[in-house]
C-alpha cells in the first residue's frame, strides 16, 4: 500500500466531513479511514493493520481524535458493515456479484499472456477492472482463487492448443529426450538421457566444449519445433516453463498429462535452444581471442628471455653522430667501436628486429600453427550450428567470407582456387596481407586457406560483440532489430519522446558533445582547488587522487 503521496490522498474534503456526521471516538476515525482508503483504491481494508499508520494519524488529526483509537474500531458487526455501505453509496460502488466474477474472469482470461501469467500483475488489473466499473471487488482470498482459477484455466487451454500444433514427429523426439539413460556395459558407465545432457551447462572454452555444445543443438533441431509455434508467446513465460523442465526429475515430467509434457518439453526446446546458441557465440568469440592472447604471451615470453633492451638510446645515437662526422673516412671498428661497444651495437640490433615487423611475423607464425594444428577442428563445427546474419551491407565481407570458407571446408589444399573471388577488404587487415597472400609457381597471387580463416575469425568475432552480425536462433546475440517494439516504425517519435532523445542524429551528437564539455569544464574548474587530487608531470601528466580518510566503522 503506497504512503508516498499520503498528505494528499489522505486529506478530508469538505464533503468528506459532511459525512461524519456525530460519529465520535473510534467508530468516527474508523469511518474517515474507510471512506479515503475506498477512495484512494477502490476496496475496503480487512484488518487494521492493512493501513499504514502514518494515514491513521494523518486522518486522526483532521477528524479530532486520537490515532491511538484506532485499535478499538469493530471491524465484525453492523456498524462495520453499515460504514462500508454508505462509502459505497456516496460514492456510487456496488459489491460485486457472481455474474460480476465470472465476467471478471472471462475478462482477465484475455490478459493472462500479456501480463505475462504473473499473479501479482493479474491480481492489480482485476483490482482496477473492478474499480473501472465502481465495483467493490471480491475479498482478497477470493480474488486469489478467481485469478488461480483462470491461470489453471489458460494453461490448460493454452497446452490443449499447442498440442494440436504439433506433428506426430515432433511429439516422438520430446518423449524421445524422456527416455533413461543407457547403460553403456562395453565402456562401463551409464550414459545421461537426452534431456539431461540437454541440462547440462557450458564448460571452459575450449574446442571439447565447442564440440559439447554444438551436439546439442543439433539434437534440439532434430526435434524440429513447428516455425512461429511461440510467436506471441511473452518470453517470461516460455522461461517459467524451462525452468520448470530444469528442476523436475525425468519421472516427474513423465507423470504429466500429454498437453502438459509436451508444452513443458516443447517451450524447453525452444528456450534452450536458444541458450545453447548464445553460448556457442560466446565459446567461439572466447576461444578465437585466446587463440591471439596465448600466442602473443608465448612469444613475448621467448623475446624477453632474448632480448636485452638498451637504455640511453638518444645519448648512444649522439655518440654515434659525433664519432661519424668526426671521422667520415675512417673505419667502422676504429671509428664507431670506441664511441659504442660491438655488443651494445648489437643489442640495438636486436631490440629493433624484435619490436618491429619481425616480431609481427613470428606472431602470427605462432597463431597459424597453433590455428592449423588445434583449433581449426572448431571451424566446421561452428558453421554448420551457427547461422551468421546481418543487416549492414558494409559488413557483407565477412559473411561472403564464411560462405567461401564452408564451400571448400572438406577439401584439402593449400590456397583456394585461383577462380574463387575471395573478399579481402573488410576481412584482412593490413598487417595480415603478407601472410594470407601469396605467390604461386605460376606468379599468381593466391589466397592462403588457413592464414584467411585466422583473418576471417577474428573479424567475426569483433562484428559480434557490437551486434553488426548477429546469429539466427540466438537470443543475446539476436537480431538487434528484435530489440525494438514491434510498432517501433510507427510510434518512432513516441518513443523518443518517452526516451527524450531527439529524432535528429546530429541533435543527439551536439548534446552529447555539449554534456562532455560542460563535465570537463566542471572538471578543469574545480581541479586547483580539489586537495585530494593532484596532476603530476611525469608519464605526460597523469592524475593522481589521495587517499580518502578512513571512515567510522557503521552502527551496530
Amino acid at each position: 500500500m503506497q504512503t508516498g503521496d499520503a498528505d494528499d490522498r489522505w486529506t478530508l474534503r469538505a464533503a468528506d466531513r459532511a459525512l461524519l456526521g456525530n460519529k465520535t471516538g473510534a467508530t468516527r476515525l474508523g469511518f474517515a479511514v474507510l471512506l479515503k482508503l475506498f477512495q484512494a483504491e477502490g476496496r475496503f481494508p480487512r484488518r487494521a493493520e492493512d493501513v499504514p499508520a502514518a494515514a491513521v494519524e494523518a486522518i486522526a488529526g483532521q477528524v479530532g481524535v486520537a490515532a491511538a483509537t484506532w485499535q478499538g474500531y469493530e471491524w465484525r458487526g453492523r456498524t462495520v458493515e453499515y460504514h462500508r455501505a454508505q462509502v459505497r453509496a456516496v460514492l456510487g460502488f456496488r459489491e460485486a456479484t457472481l455474474d460480476d466474477a465470472e465476467a471478471l474472469g472471462r475478462w482477465l482470461d484475455g490478459r493472462v499472456l500479456a501480463l505475462e501469467r504473473r499473479p501479482d500483475r493479474l491480481l492489480a488489473a482485476a483490482r482496477e477492472r473492478c474499480r473501472s466499473h465502481n465495483l467493490e471487488p471480491p475479498s482478497p482470498e477470493r480474488l486469489e482463487r478467481l485469478v488461480r482459477s483462470v491461470l489453471h484455466r489458460h494453461e490448460d487451454t493454452f497446452c490443449a492448443a499447442l498440442l494440436a500444433h504439433l506433428p506426430a514427429e515432433t511429439v516422438a523426439s520430446l518423449d524421445a529426450l524422456l527416455r533413461p539413460p543407457v547403460s553403456d556395459e562395453n565402456a562401463g558407465e551409464v550414459r545421461p538421457s537426452s534431456l539431461l545432457a540437454l541440462r547440462n551447462g557450458t564448460g571452459q572454452a575450449s574446442l571439447q566444449s565447442v564440440g559439447e555444445e554444438a551436439a546439442k543443438l543439433a539434437c534440439i533441431r532434430a526435434v524440429s519445433l513447428p516455425a512461429g509455434l511461440f510467436d506471441g508467446v511473452p518470453s517470461r513465460v516460455l522461461l517459467a516453463y524451462r525452468r520448470r523442465v530444469g528442476a523436475e526429475e525425468l519421472h516427474e515430467l513423465r507423470r504429466h498429462p500429454d498437453p502438459i509434457r509436451l508444452t513443458l518439453l516443447a517451450a524447453f526446446c525452444h528456450v534452450r535452444g536458444r541458450e545453447i546458441a548464445d553460448a556457442l557465440t560466446e565459446l567461439l568469440i572466447t576461444t578465437v581471442h585466446r587463440i591471439g592472447a596465448k600466442a602473443e604471451k608465448r612469444v613475448e615470453g621467448e623475446l624477453i628471455t632474448d632480448l636485452k633492451r638498451v637504455a640511453g638510446k638518444p645519448a648512444l645515437l649522439f655518440k654515434l653522430a659525433a664519432a661519424s662526422l668526426a671521422k667520415p673516412d675512417g673505419a667502422v671498428r676504429d671509428v664507431v667501436f670506441p664511441a659504442v661497444d660491438e655488443q651494445t651495437l648489437r643489442d640495438l640490433v636486436a631490440e629493433g628486429e624484435n619490436t618491429g615487423p619481425a616480431y609481427r611475423r613470428h606472431l602470427q607464425t605462432v597463431i597459424h600453427n597453433s590455428y592449423r594444428s588445434h583449433y581449426r577442428r572448431m571451424l566446421p563445427l561452428v558453421l554448420d550450428a551457427l547461422s551468421f546474419q546481418s543487416g549492414n551491407q558494409a559488413h557483407r565481407p565477412v559473411l561472403d567470407a564464411l560462405g567461401v570458407i564452408a564451400r571448400h571446408a572438406a577439401r584439402k589444399m593449400r590456397c583456394y582456387p585461383a577462380s574463387e573471388a575471395v573478399p579481402l577488404d573488410g576481412v584482412v587487415p593490413t598487417a595480415w596481407r603478407n601472410a594470407v597472400l601469396e605467390q604461386d609457381a605460376q606468379g599468381r597471387i593466391r589466397v592462403n586457406r588457413v592464414a584467411y580463416e585466422i583473418c576471417a575469425l577474428q573479424a567475426l568475432r569483433e562484428q559480434l560483440r557490437c551486434k553488426e552480425v548477429w546469429v539466427e536462433g540466438a537470443d543475446r546475440y539476436r537480431d538487434p532489430d528484435q530489440d525494438l517494439p514491434a510498432d517501433f516504425d510507427a510510434r518512432r517519435a513516441e518513443h523518443y519522446a518517452t526516451l527524450k532523445l531527439p529524432l535528429d542524429a546530429q541533435d543527439f551528437i551536439g548534446r552529447l558533445r555539449a554534456e562532455m564539455a560542460d563535465a570537463l569544464t566542471f572538471l578543469d574548474g574545480g581541479l586547483p582547488a580539489n586537495r585530494y587530487v593532484r596532476i603530476l608531470k611525469r608519464g605526460g601528466g597523469r592524475i593522481a587522487v589521495s587517499p580518502l580518510e578512513r571512515q567510522p566503522e557503521p552502527g551496530g
